[in-house]
C-alpha cells in the first residue's frame, strides 16, 4: 500500500516510542522501581504498529501479558502506563493493574492479559457486540496473542465462532518462536500457524513480524475484509523478542548466540530508517527530530511516575468488584 507521509511519520513514532517505553521501563524494574514482573516487547514494535495503524478509538484490542506495545499503538499515555507499573495512584488503572493489566476503554484497549490467550474471546465478544448492534461505528475486534496461545482450546473456539457468524474480527498472533522458553517448533504441530485458519474458513497469512511494511499491508486488507462484513482473518506475524520472557529471564539457557544476531540484523526500526531514508520518504533529521521528542518524553514519564504518590489505603477495595447503583441494588 501508498503509505501517507503523516501515516509514515506515527508508524515511526510508535515504533520507537514502543523501544525507549520497554527500555526505560526495564531500567526501573531493575532499579526495583516496578511492581511485579515485567515482560518487555522490545524488538516485536512492528505487529502492533502495523495493525494499529488502521485502527480508531471504535475498535477494540485484547492484548497479553506482553501488552506495554499494544497499549502505546492504541494510543494510551506513556506516563500514565510508567506509574501504573510502579504502582502508583496516577497510573493508568490507579497503580492496582500494573504492567499485565493495563487498559483503557475510551482508546478501545480491551486490556493486557495476564492469561494465556484470555483477551481472544474477549476481542470476539467486541467484535460480536459490534454487528448485534448494526456495527453503527463500523468497528472490529483484534486479539494479539503469542505463538504459545495457539494450544489453547479458547482460540480454536473463538476462531469457529467468529467464522460461522463472519465476525468482524482479526487474529494476531505474534510469533517471536519462544512460549516463554518453549521453542515453536517443538510444540506447535505446523510450520505456519497461519496454516490453521484453512480449517475455519478464514484467510491465513504470514508475514515477517520485522518488517513493518508487510504488517501494514496484510493488516490493512484484514481490517477492510471485517469492515466491510465478509469475517475473520488469522494473521501470523514473524517476530522476535530482544529480552527474555520477563525482565529477569536468562535467554542464553534457551537461544543461541547466532540466532539472537540474526534477528538484531532485522530490527524494525533501523530497517524502517534505511528504507525511508533510502526511498526519501522522510529525511534523518525528521527522524532525528522525532527520537528527541521521545527521548524528553521517556524522562518526562519516569519523573511523573517517581513523583506520583502511592494508592491510599482507604482505596484497597474500590474496583475489586462491581459497584452497583442504588436502585439496582434496591432490586435485588
Amino acid at each position: 500500500m501508498t503509505i501517507p507521509k503523516t501515516k509514515l511519520k506515527w508508524i515511526y513514532e510508535t515504533m520507537y516510542r514502543i523501544r525507549r517505553f520497554e527500555e526505560t521501563m526495564l531500567e526501573q524494574t531493575f532499579k526495583g522501581n516496578a511492581m511485579g514482573v515485567t515482560h518487555p516487547s522490545d524488538g516485536q514494535e512492528a505487529p502492533p504498529t502495523g495493525i494499529c495503524a488502521h485502527l480508531t478509538n471504535d475498535d477494540w484490542i485484547g492484548s497479553t501479558h506482553r501488552g506495554h506495545g499494544h497499549c502505546i499503538a492504541k494510543g494510551l499515555d506513556t506516563s500514565a502506563m510508567m506509574a501504573e507499573i510502579m504502582g502508583r495512584s496516577t497510573g493508568q488503572c490507579g497503580g492496582k493493574g500494573g504492567s499485565m493489566h493495563i487498559a483503557d476503554f475510551s482508546k478501545g484497549m480491551l486490556g493486557a492479559n495476564a492469561i494465556v490467550g484470555a483477551s481472544i474471546p474477549l476481542a470476539v465478544g467486541a467484535a460480536l457486540t459490534a454487528k448485534y448492534k448494526d456495527n453503527e461505528t463500523n468497528s472490529i475486534g483484534v486479539s494479539f496473542f503469542g505463538d504459545g496461545a495457539t494450544s489453547q482450546g479458547i482460540l480454536h473456539e473463538s476462531m469457529n465462532l467468529a467464522s460461522v457468524w463472519k465476525l468482524p474480527v482479526i487474529f494476531a498472533c505474534e510469533n517471536n518462536g519462544y512460549a516463554e522458553a518453549t521453542p515453536a517448533w517443538y510444540a506447535v504441530s505446523t510450520e505456519d500457524i497461519a496454516s490453521r485458519a484453512e480449517g475455519y474458513g478464514m484467510p491465513g497469512i504470514v508475514v515477517d513480524g520485522m518488517d513493518v511494511f508487510e504488517v501494514y499491508d496484510a493488516a490493512g486488507e484484514a481490517v477492510k475484509r471485517a469492515r466491510a462484513g465478509e469475517g475473520p482473518t488469522l494473521i501470523e506475524m514473524k517476530t522476535y523478542r530482544y529480552h527474555g520472557h520477563f525482565h529477569a529471564d536468562d535467554t542464553k539457557k534457551y537461544r543461541t548466540d547466532e540466532e539472537e544476531k540474526l534477528f538484531h540484523q532485522k530490527d524494525p526500526i533501523s530497517n524502517f530508517e534505511k528504507r525511508v531514508i533510502s526511498q526519501k520518504l522522510m529525511t534523518k533529521t525528521e527522524l532525528e527530530s522525532i527520537k528527541s521528542e521521545i527521548e524528553k518524553e521517556m524522562l518526562v514519564a519516569v519523573e511523573f511516575a517517581m513523583n506520583s504518590p502511592m494508592p491510599d489505603i482507604k482505596d484497597l477495595y474500590k474496583d475489586v468488584y462491581v459497584e452497583y447503583s442504588n436502585s439496582i441494588q434496591g432490586l435485588r
